[in-house]
């Protein structure tokens, strides 16, 4: 488990959360590896805010209904 602080891309807004990962997936994923195969314990949501910093609620309201079909799990 890991504390990590992010930036929302969308509103500036600079939060924390506590993730179940370890360093070594998140240097994988920053090495090069695409974030579900470093960080496949994590959803589709999850994997959002680790990269981007934008929250399921900041999504919903800047894309609406458009941007639903983002987070269903494949």
């Amino acid at each position: 488990m890991l504390t990590l602080k992010r930036k929302s891309m969308l509103t500036g807004i600079v939060r924390e959360r506590t993730l179940n990962v370890t360093q070594a997936q998140i240097d994988a994923w920053k090495a090069g590896d695409l974030i579900q195969d470093a960080m496949p314990q994590l959803s589709a949501i999850d994997r959002e805010w680790v990269k981007t910093g934008v929250t399921a609620e900041e999504w919903d309201e800047a894309y609406g209904a458009e941007g639903e079909d983002a987070w269903d799990e494949e």
